[in-house]
């Protein structure tokens, strides 16, 4: 290999093995948003939907305050399988790549550089400690002021969780305009 394909090609795979870091390690990032939905339905006939929503994906309520119609609930978030597998398979790719890059740069210690690869179960031990987390969700329920709407809802919580709420209840977003 010629001598100035090396060194920009070390300079690349640096770059690759910061990514995957900054990857794994945004893979137990809490990824938390307010949202603003609206049903049709009454305040009451809604709340109980909410309440056996979230109890079938085994959230439990932990506080109620009835005088502004909030309600939290809590539930633990498991860790995936599949994420924490194709993490650790992520970073053995990662690791193969740059070891490689190393023992042509450096070639004095090239079976060494391959010993990198006994870092990449790190990434998936990594994700599931992190992964495995209470998390809570607020829900604020509120007349409309808006004649063809009945109800307002505030929802903070996992950005996932309230796509599946928008989308298992069929609540549509509010307008803002």
């Amino acid at each position: 290999m010629s001598t100035s394909v090396i060194p920009s090609t070390f300079f690349l795979t640096v770059l690759m093995v910061i990514g995957l870091f900054f990857f794994i390690r945004a893979s137990v990032k809490p990824r938390i948003e307010i949202v603003k939905l609206t049903s049709e339905q009454s305040e009451e006939s809604l709340l109980s939907q909410l309440r056996q929503y979230f109890d079938q994906r085994a959230y439990r309520v932990v506080a109620v305050n009835a005088a502004e119609n909030q309600v939290t609930f809590e539930g633990v978030v498991r860790p995936s399988w599949f994420l924490a597998i194709l993490l650790t398979l992520l970073a053995a790719i990662g690791m193969l790549c740059f070891a490689l890059v190393l023992s042509y740069s450096l070639p004095d210690g090239s079976n060494f550089w391959l010993g990198l690869l006994l870092l990449s179960p790190l990434a998936g031990v990594f994700y599931w400690r992190g992964a495995g987390r209470s998390e809570q969700v607020f829900l604020k329920v509120e007349p409309s002021p808006q004649a063809a709407v009945q109800t307002m809802i505030t929802v903070k919580g996992h950005r996932d969780e309230l796509a599946e709420l928008q989308r298992v209840l069929g609540l549509k977003e509010r307008d803002e305009g």
